[in-house]
């Protein structure tokens, strides 16, 4: 097989690159009105984890086909994760001030209310980290989604550090590194993800599928 035919395995590499590429094109024009980063997210992860599974087709027409059919609870679910996450900043924010200016025993209780606060915002970064990919393949209510996504979080603590990793490595590689790399951006991470999230999602999948034949 010629390294540059399609069916090459370097070929492939390349295609998924600009696919990611494109799809990161499409996830920023799309997440514009910041009201709509929800959809968006979901509708990028609904072609990343195709692709991981080798059943993309179109994937401007499947991006767009996901935005549209999950538009209504992906909003919901990020201006609900948005709000949450607002409130936990300005919350870490006095409560970092407050310790910062205290002393003695009220600079302790600051201190452990820090510590409550760093618990909180790690169950909100699970929570968030898995809830549109969840949306993207699956059908729930929203605090079904909201729930599930914390614990395959919690239940798969490497898979959720990895993807927590590969967001970290590309905001700093886009920061410091190579700025040019924001090309790239969260369609690399989301694809990257898949692959990383495929297995677990298969494993659902199989599982809800004998779930509802039972019943």
């Amino acid at each position: 097989m010629s390294f540059f035919s399609y069916e090459s395995k370097f070929s492939q590499i390349l295609i998924k690159l600009s696919y990611s590429c494109w799809l990161n094109m499409l996830w920023i024009i799309c997440s514009l009105p910041i009201f709509t980063i929800g959809a968006s997210t979901t509708a990028l992860y609904a072609v990343t984890l195709k692709i991981a599974d080798d059943s993309e087709t179109n994937v401007t027409k499947q991006f767009f086909d996901s935005f549209r059919k999950n538009f209504a609870q992906a909003t919901r679910l990020w201006l609900i994760l948005l709000i949450a996450g607002i409130i936990l900043g300005l919350d870490g924010y006095f409560v970092y001030h407050l310790r910062a200016s205290s002393t003695g025993a009220v600079a302790v209780m600051w201190t452990l209310n820090m510590a409550l606060l760093i618990g909180i915002a790690i169950v909100y970064v699970i929570i968030l980290t898995f809830t549109f990919p969840l949306l993207s393949k699956f059908d729930n209510t929203d605090i079904a989604m909201l729930k599930n996504a914390f614990l395959i979080g919690v239940r798969y603590l490497f898979l959720t550090i990895s993807v927590a990793a590969l967001h970290f490595v590309m905001f700093y590689a886009v920061v410091v590194i190579f700025t040019p790399l924001i090309l790239f951006g969260e369609g690399l991470v989301a694809l990257l993800s898949s692959y990383l999230m495929i297995n677990i999602f298969r494993v659902i999948a199989y599982q809800q599928e004998n779930q509802e034949e039972s019943e």
